[in-house]
């Protein structure tokens, strides 16, 4: 089977706990962080590319998160909190917060645990979805990601 990009969507903090990817194929991912009744679209969206983000004309490299609805007073408690366990620069640009140069994670575990803090410090519930490059589908069976949360993305 050949090598493409792989996108894995609709995962769990604790499906993800249980997978075993290589790091350096993971190009992306992303925790979305939806806030109860779903009708209101309240969420904070975390996520990191690994070749950085743009921001105007410049890749910025770290974590970043955007929120939809979600009260401006509340935005400084989530800076917070990401930023103390990840460190980084503050830089702001709409509804999107880059920590620029903060700590990059790559690992299951690291962003299962994330993902699982954010739902108890934040009252939400997360969903994760996962961009790979280089790498098989079947490579990624075997780490025990399920191909019922493939979406391959067409080249």
């Amino acid at each position: 089977m050949a090598k493409g990009r792989m996108r894995y969507w609709k995962i769990t903090p604790e499906e993800l706990g249980g997978y075993a990817y290589d790091e350096n194929n993971l190009l992306n991912w992303e925790i979305k962080c939806v806030r109860e009744p779903d009708d209101e679209a309240k969420f904070i969206g975390v996520f990191m590319y690994r070749h950085g983000t743009a921001y105007d004309y410049e890749s910025v490299r770290g974590i970043c998160y955007y929120h939809n609805n979600i009260d401006r007073k509340e935005i400084p408690s989530i800076t917070n909190f990401l930023q103390g366990k990840f460190n980084g620069k503050e830089m702001e640009k709409g509804d999107r917060i880059f920590l620029k140069d903060s700590k990059e994670i790559f690992s299951a575990k690291d962003i299962s645990e994330l993902a699982k803090e954010m739902e108890s410090k934040f009252n939400t519930k997360a969903i994760i979805s996962l961009e790979f490059e280089g790498i098989t589908a079947e490579k990624l069976k075997e780490a025990g990601l399920p191909e019922a949360k493939l979406l391959p993305i067409p080249t």
